[in-house]
């Protein structure tokens, strides 16, 4: 069975840092778009970040607009992870954090920033 599995969150106050992984459970990642996505109560998913192999060590990353210069999508291919560094955060970052890939979603980590 195929699996995401998403971990680092947590709690921490406006301005810390926090860095989210996710693996794969049952395969390994495809060189597609590995994507990261959040949802807050009552909101509609949002687009987070992305990273797509091009060739070689060359990745492309993508962000939403809201989380750009602040959080870092990274690819770990040795441990076969995917990494995202949250810098600064502020309290509208809180929210379920998911990593997806080929239609494969994890279940989500949940990130709180406190003012």
């Amino acid at each position: 069975q195929v699996q995401l599995i998403e971990s680092g969150g947590g709690l921490v106050q406006a301005g810390g840092s926090l860095r989210l992984s996710c693996a794969a459970s049952g395969r390994t990642f495809s060189k597609n778009a590995i994507n990261w996505h959040r949802q807050a109560p009552g909101t509609e998913r949002e687009f987070v970040a992305s990273i797509r192999w091009s060739s070689g060590n060359t990745y492309y990353v993508y962000y939403g607009t809201s989380v750009k210069g602040r959080f870092t999508i990274s690819r770990d291919t040795a441990r076969d992870m995917v990494h995202l560094q949250m810098d600064n955060l502020q309290p509208e970052d809180t929210a379920v954090y998911y990593c997806n890939q080929d239609g494969y979603w994890g279940q989500g980590t949940q990130v709180t920033v406190s003012s």
